[in-house]
């Protein structure tokens, strides 16, 4: 009798640890669940999708983000400055896409009010007028000049030391680093609250491009971004307020067609929801290859702008 109780007691004891084990394992997993929201992708166009991400309850304070995930393989950007472009004067979003038929385009940094570019700013390697800004740490950089580096990426330079005369990327736009690889806010906790334009990197090497539905705090975009989105490994903020903006061209969202989730997403980014300033400075994105001659061709590959 007493060796049966014992057995008894044995299997009960193990079966106790092997479900504490499982509860064990089980629990970051739940944790997971609950505090982070990964975006759910729509593709636009292949290596080009787009979202709009709803932050978890890690960051209720955050409103959603309109997102536009870029493969960097299969497109390139292009930075484009009025007088460089030889304009009279700056173009609103609208008209910059009409004048570079570019996929998307975003709005880059802060500039003065003569339009003239606050930071470094780099189109085919040629610097167009602007010195770096010693306060701000953040660059995003695209086109690299050698090909075994990757072809678009966020420059902190507390941490990437490059010089800019042998600057090693091709298009370049300074402005500030928002969140750094150590997952530290590089911005100071202030209140000021305003609509936000994000670039980032993500652990795939991907590039997101991000907007603020509604006006929002820097630092605790930054936070939410680290604890909501572990898979983004650092990203900087561009000119906020009314400069901030993204759109996407006509041709490529109706290639793309109306279906799934886009209707949440899709008038964010047509230009029908935003009212639109002038703009010195944008960022456009445009596909590395050729398109076939349907409009199924933006789904695959697509025809390059200068």
């Amino acid at each position: 009798m007493a060796t049966s109780l014992c057995l008894i007691e044995s299997r009960q004891a193990w079966a106790a640890l092997m479900l504490l084990v499982l509860l064990h394992l089980s629990w970051p997993t739940f944790t997971m669940a609950t505090g982070v929201s990964d975006p759910e992708w729509d593709r636009v166009a292949f290596g080009l999708n787009a979202t709009l991400w709803r932050p978890a309850s890690t960051c209720p304070d955050i409103p959603p983000l309109l997102m536009v995930q870029i493969d960097p393989e299969r497109f390139r950007f292009s930075i484009y400055q009025y007088h460089d472009a030889g304009l009279a004067a700056p173009l609103t979003i609208q008209d910059w896409q009409r004048h570079t038929g570019a996929y998307v385009l975003f709005n880059a940094g802060l500039f003065r009010e003569d339009y003239s570019y606050l930071g470094l700013l780099l189109k085919e390697g040629r610097p167009l007028g602007s010195k770096r800004h010693h306060s701000w740490q953040g660059v995003f950089a695209a086109e690299p000049k050698e090909p075994t580096q990757r072809k678009a990426r966020v420059l902190d330079l507390a941490f990437d030391s490059v010089l800019d005369d042998l600057f090693p990327y091709r298009e370049a736009a300074q402005s500030l680093m928002l969140l750094d690889r150590t997952g530290k806010p590089r911005v100071r906790q202030t209140g000021k609250r305003a609509y936000q334009t994000i670039v980032a990197e993500d652990r795939a090497g991907s590039i997101l491009v991000m907007r603020s539905t509604e006006p929002v705090a820097l630092y605790g975009l930054a936070e939410c971004l680290r604890d909501a989105l572990p898979t983004i490994t650092q990203a900087m903020a561009m000119d906020g307020g009314s400069s901030s903006d993204i759109l996407a061209s006509p041709e490529v969202l109706g290639a793309a067609g109306e279906r799934g989730r886009q209707s949440d997403w899709r008038s964010l980014i047509d230009g029908s929801m935003t009212n639109h300033i002038a703009l010195p400075v944008v960022i456009g994105i445009l596909p590395r290859t050729a398109p076939r001659p349907t409009s199924q061709a933006i789904l695959h590959s697509s025809a390059p702008a200068r």
